[in-house]
């Protein structure tokens, strides 16, 4: 059997900016997907982020591999092009199963009701996918319970409505199929360097997940609805020994919250070291979870942990509560005092309330000089599809919510006007890289590094600054 697992492309030019000079990640969840299927098939998977001319591309592999099963991955902004992508198929083979799997096709399947698709796959992919497959062989109906859909079937709209299905256990979701892929593809911008010299800051990079989930449920995150608030965690040995598997120097953690279990995420960096396995990492954890356990990161940072993304979001007490962070300013700076001590690099995340006046802008500024240096990033408060939040304010979106949920664009109205408000988050982001480690610790980097990160970065700054054109024209008003 033939199985081509697609991820689309990105379409949106902010989006194209940051993928092209900052962060591009393999396609895990499809590689997951992959590894969930056993019984010896023919699997391509297509990752069409990676591709100057993606459907080109995608028609030439369509054509060449003629698959039996095309599925495709999908966050909410890639809705349109999956349906379009999908009509492909079903134009070149009507008999091709197309399927379409995602957080957003878990959480709102009914946006996928199009005749050419056939299944929407909710929840853990891997598992779904390798039942799927079984059924499909064995001449089954492949839509079951509530995990895989069928869009032809009468109770659809009914199915649909269900709450997502429960995750199985961490021990049973597939490892990934990393020799899918060009790997050669894969980067991350690394700034962290203790000895003022680094080798390259634009490493291939490997992405891998110790754990799912976050006993958190902050308002505008949507893993607490879709995790059901729940947290798996993997086995220590079992996290060690994919490591150990993984060909690049460089990893970064995926996991919505590694450092909720102190003793498992200890255990895992006292085997790393058991072995000598000598890696670098990045990984993301919240303020209160550094503050609270300086003991892992003490560990963890003898073990390679060179750069920690801390959604700090705010240094605003009355944001912080309306986000329900269940944190405070104080431990936000002590994050901060404490990754400094510990030569641990910082990428400090930001929230941008769409309320936002110059002022409110000009204090963020303040507080960018504060951190650093550091990594700094921005993004725009915005409702995730599916969530309390996004049903909440559903009636005041000026724009697609899903075309433009990028977390860049506001789907709510603006206090100042667009193109005013792009200014002023154009200039945030020019300031944070103006301010980042390998500038102000005097870094050397290779040279054919520092024109690419320049020439990036500049195109990365315009397309924030003119990210108010992609909205109708009444909305700049």
């Amino acid at each position: 059997m033939k199985i081509l697992l697609i991820k689309p492309h990105t379409e949106l030019l902010v989006a194209k900016r940051l993928q092209e000079g900052f962060l591009h990640l393999e396609p895990l969840e499809l590689e997951i997907v992959a590894g969930g299927i056993t019984g010896g098939d023919d699997i391509i998977i297509l990752d069409l982020s990676v591709e100057h001319d993606p459907i080109k591309a995608f028609r030439n592999t369509l054509s060449e591999y003629s698959p039996d099963m095309a599925g495709f991955s999908g966050y909410s902004t890639n809705i349109d092009a999956v349906k379009n992508l999908a009509g492909m198929v079903k134009n070149f083979n009507p008999e091709i199963i197309t399927l379409v799997g995602g957080v957003h096709a878990t959480l709102l399947p009914k946006d996928y009701a199009a005749e050419q698709i056939d299944i929407v796959v909710r929840g853990e992919g891997g598992t779904v996918m390798r039942e799927i497959v079984r059924r499909f062989k064995n001449g089954e109906s492949m839509h079951y319970e509530d995990r895989a859909l069928s869009t032809r079937d009468p109770l659809f709209n009914v199915k649909a409505e269900l709450p997502p299905p429960v995750y199985p256990s961490a021990d049973e979701i597939p490892l990934p199929r990393r020799d899918l892929v060009d790997r050669s593809k894969y980067f991350c911008v690394w700034t962290s360097s203790p000895n003022r010299r680094i080798e390259t800051i634009f490493p291939r990079i490997a992405s891998m997940r110790t754990s799912i989930g976050c006993a958190f449920s902050c308002s505008f995150c949507v893993i607490p609805h879709l995790m059901h608030g729940r947290y798996l965690q993997r086995r220590p040995e079992d996290v060690v020994d994919e490591i150990e598997r993984i060909h690049e120097e460089h990893i970064y953690f995926v996991d919505d919250e590694m450092f909720l279990n102190p003793a498992r995420i200890t255990r895992i960096a006292e085997i790393l070291i058991e072995r000598g396995i000598k890696k670098k990492y990045i990984s993301w954890a919240r303020s209160d979870t550094i503050v609270k356990y300086p003991e892992v990161f003490n560990i963890w940072k003898k073990a390679g942990l060179d750069l920690v993304y801390v959604g700090l979001e705010s240094m605003d007490k009355s944001r912080l509560d309306e986000y329900s962070k269940r944190t405070n300013v104080e431990t936000n700076r002590k994050a901060v005092e404490l990754l400094r001590n510990w030569g641990i690099t910082l990428h400090a995340a930001f929230i941008v309330h769409p309320d936002f006046t110059v002022e409110d802008f000009r204090r963020l500024e303040k507080e960018v000089e504060n951190v650093c240096p550091a990594e700094v990033t921005f993004t725009v408060l915005s409702p995730s599809p599916g969530t309390k939040f996004w049903y909440d304010n559903k009636h005041r979106f000026i724009c697609d919510p899903y075309r433009f949920y990028d977390c860049m664009h506001s789907v709510l109205p603006t206090r100042l006007p667009l193109k005013r408000f792009y200014q002023h988050f154009g200039r945030l982001n020019s300031l944070a890289l103006r301010a980042n480690p390998l500038r102000v610790n005097k870094i050397k980097v290779p040279f054919k590094d520092l024109v690419k990160a320049v020439y990036s970065g500049t195109k990365y700054i315009f397309s924030l600054y003119n990210i108010y054109k992609d909205y109708l024209p009444e909305k700049n008003e």
